[in-house]
């Protein structure tokens, strides 16, 4: 059974969601999503890279003179020029990227894994002498030698580090590996472990709740899942499953995920997949006649939750696969009887051009039906 950890979100749709390819938020943009995130109660957000240039660099400083709740913090390689770009901006808190895999060390730093360590440890002391908190990632955890990973989680808490980021960066784990992995982190420090997964595998959202599991406090997030190449963890999957199957609160406002998804969707031009978990547009849609004849008595049948929890509205929808109890009960909502022959002369309708039309029917659709069928029922008997 899991312990009831104080788990936080610390968000990244600003930076690596937007480093999805062909997404570009403008500062107007960025603007509302952080206000947006802060707004339903996420507590940290990474606002962008302020070494990235000029224009990157105007929109975290927009960012930091809101006067959010939300902690801000910007991403850096280990260099003093992206941190001095990270005082400009404003930022009190910064986090500094290395590599940590021999397949990343080779190609950022030539193989020289003591080059690394040294200019790690000479950031981190530039940047707490100018008053940051450092948080410290290790690139490629996933593929790091496990007692190198340790070693370099050990001397970033030793030279200041407040917080340690396993990063699954290339999304080639498993939950159970990735369990194990963060334990053994977690079991050494002193300093909270941070969750970043990516989804190519398409366990981004399980990696990053097995790193909770293993006792990470912390868990990066996009909004949709938005993120390079497969995307990230999704924020509104993590928080669900966090507080559906754990029970933790993380003191976020759910009943506003929808809103947000469809704030980020536009901002990215990115539109949600509708079999997207707990935002598409299919997550409460029931047309199969099993479903939506449960439903229809209760709706625990068959839905997790319920879909105002996450600002959704349930829908029932008549297609191929309905059933009587589903057309009878939207009929009779629009104040129509019809008798068993006519129904099933209609459902055979709904059928026909549900397979025509490629797509479910319309209410108006529907309606249309029943004269035709009300006919048709009337001639056979």
């Amino acid at each position: 059974m899991m312990e009831k950890y104080s788990v936080q979100i610390n968000d990244t749709t600003l930076r690596d969601g937007e480093q999805a390819a062909g997404i570009a938020f403008n500062i107007e943009e960025k603007i509302a999503i952080a206000t947006f995130l802060d707004s339903i109660g996420v507590q940290e957000l990474e606002v962008g890279i302020p070494a990235m240039g000029q224009e990157e660099a105007e929109s975290i400083r927009a960012i930091t003179n809101l006067g959010l709740n939300a902690k801000l913090l910007g991403w850096n390689r280990a260099t003093l020029s992206d941190i001095q770009a990270s005082l400009n901006c404003g930022l009190q808190q910064v986090h500094i990227s290395i590599p940590v895999s021999e397949i990343q060390i080779a190609a950022k730093f030539h193989g020289q894994w003591r080059v690394m360590l040294d200019r790690l440890r000479d950031v981190i002391s530039f940047a707490r002498d100018h008053g940051l908190a450092v948080s410290v990632g290790g690139e490629d955890s996933s593929r790091a030698d496990e007692s190198f990973l340790l070693d370099v989680a050990l001397l970033a808490q030793a030279w200041g580090a407040f917080r340690f980021r396993f990063c699954d960066t290339v999304g080639i784990l498993d939950p159970l590996t990735t369990y194990n992995k963060v334990r053994r982190l977690v079991s050494q420090l002193s300093i909270p472990v941070e969750m970043h997964t990516h989804n190519d595998l398409g366990m981004a959202t399980a990696n990053a709740l097995a790193g909770i599991q293993a006792g990470a406090l912390s868990v990066n997030t996009t909004v949709n899942g938005l993120g390079e190449r497969a995307g990230n963890a999704a924020l509104e999957e993590v928080v669900m499953a966090l507080k559906r199957i754990y029970d933790i609160q993380v003191g976020i406002d759910t009943k506003r995920l929808l809103e947000l998804s469809r704030l980020v969707a536009k901002a990215s031009n990115c539109p949600v997949p509708p079999w997207k978990a707990i935002v598409g547009d299919n997550a409460f849609a029931h047309e199969s006649g099993i479903h939506a004849h449960g439903v229809l008595q209760d709706p625990v049948t068959y839905e997790p939750f319920a879909p105002e929890d996450v600002g959704w509205e349930r829908r029932l929808i008549v297609g191929k696969h309905s059933g009587r109890h589903l057309v009878l009960s939207v009929l009779q909502q629009h104040g129509i009887i019809l008798n068993p022959e006519e129904i099933q002369s209609v459902l055979e309708a709904v059928r026909h051009q549900a397979v025509q039309f490629k797509r479910s029917l319309t209410v108006e659709e529907l309606l249309s039906l029943v004269p035709q069928a009300r006919s048709y029922a009337h001639a056979v008997r």
